[in-house]
């Protein structure tokens, strides 16, 4: 948004993601079961994730009045991806619009607040427990890591260790040549979120003559992805078993775009050597990383290939097909009864004509 985040003006150009709310907040820990929150949890990991959730419903319902007059595509692109985000989250929660429009101030402002506290826990939550969980993923069957990786020191992860500096070296650079690697390490080389690394890849192989093969199918991703939305025991069994979690808790059904980006974003900084996830962070620089995941998943230009890649993922982790398409099992007592429906319902169309 513009500099004033609470009053954007259509065609304003002089916008910054550091004043948009569709970025990081001060990080609030909660723990609590208002539905409002743990809405805020779940809307947070599967639509926008680093966002200001108050901003982003102020600005929001300020917004509204003004497309009265206007039109949203007059507005520069980061605006109206947040608008999308703003008339996504009312959307998707019980009279939520109503209670902005009609509540009380003192109403309004708690409401806010309780949609970005479950979101911003969510996100404290999957950092906490993915930390531990990735290192775990790292380490080859039956043998350990050397040298180790201690799960509550995060100074040896990142380009100082030899596993997680080979998956967070950006696609293009080669983590076997010495220079770089040293490069790397000292910070002479600086990553932007927006340099990809090499764990978004299938087999961590990357090909710049097609940077779409193998892109966002790696298995820590899909390790990742199952710890969060279906349950950490999930990631060791078949994939029949996987269904349950936050996901089957919410209804979910496919993996979304935000969802996937906020996997690859938790798992980067699973990587990484920084042990707080921070907006002002600029050594793992996530919310570049976490919008440049975004940018081209939501690139009408790469339908094609989004396409593919979204029904790729639902398939791997919501495997079992809907109630209403399973195939019901020969000679069970639901197939003769279901038989017999059919039977009678036969004669009573016979009897009609």
């Amino acid at each position: 948004m513009s500099g004033d985040e609470n009053n954007p003006h259509p065609g304003d150009t002089s916008h910054k993601h550091s004043g948009s709310a569709l970025h990081m907040g001060p990080h609030k820990k909660v723990a609590s079961s208002n539905p409002l929150v743990l809405h805020g949890r779940h809307f947070g990991r599967m639509v926008f994730a680093l966002c200001n959730y108050p901003s982003l419903l102020t600005g929001g319902m300020l917004r509204l009045e003004e497309l009265q007059d206007s039109s949203i595509e007059d507005y520069p692109a980061d605006v109206r991806r947040e608008h999308r985000v703003f008339m996504e989250l009312v959307d998707s929660y019980p009279n939520l619009l109503e209670r902005l429009t009609t509540g009380k101030e003192e109403d309004v402002i708690h409401v806010r607040e309780l949609i970005g506290k479950g979101a911003s826990s969510a996100r404290g939550d999957g950092t906490k427990t993915l930390k531990s969980a990735v290192l775990e993923w790292l380490m080859p069957k039956g043998q350990p890591l050397i040298p180790p990786l201690s799960q509550n020191i995060k100074s040896d992860c990142s380009f100082n260790h030899e596993v997680t500096g080979a998956l967070l070296c950006p696609a293009g650079l080669d983590w076997s040549n010495a220079e770089t690697k040293q490069n790397l390490k000292s910070g002479e080389i600086e990553v932007r979120g927006d340099q990809w690394p090499m764990f978004l890849y299938a087999k961590y192989a990357y090909d710049p003559e097609d940077p779409w093969q193998g892109l966002l199918r790696s298995d820590i991703l899909i390790f990742g992805f199952k710890h969060v939305f279906t349950s950490p025991s999930s990631v060791e069994k078949e994939p029949k078993a996987t269904r349950s979690g936050n996901a089957h808790l919410h209804g979910m059904k496919s993996v979304t775009k935000g969802s996937l980006a906020y996997i690859a974003t938790q798992v980067r900084f699973s990587l990484s050597s920084s042990s707080v996830f921070s907006r002002t962070d600029t050594v793992t620089d996530s919310e570049n990383f976490y919008h440049s995941i975004l940018d081209l998943l939501e690139d009408p230009d790469e339908t094609e290939e989004v396409v593919d890649l979204m029904a790729w993922w639902t398939h791997r982790i919501f495997p079992n097909p809907s109630s209403s398409q399973r195939a019901i099992s020969k000679n069970s007592a639901l197939s003769k009864i279901r038989e017999k429906c059919t039977a009678l319902q036969a004669l009573t169309n016979d009897g009609a004509n």
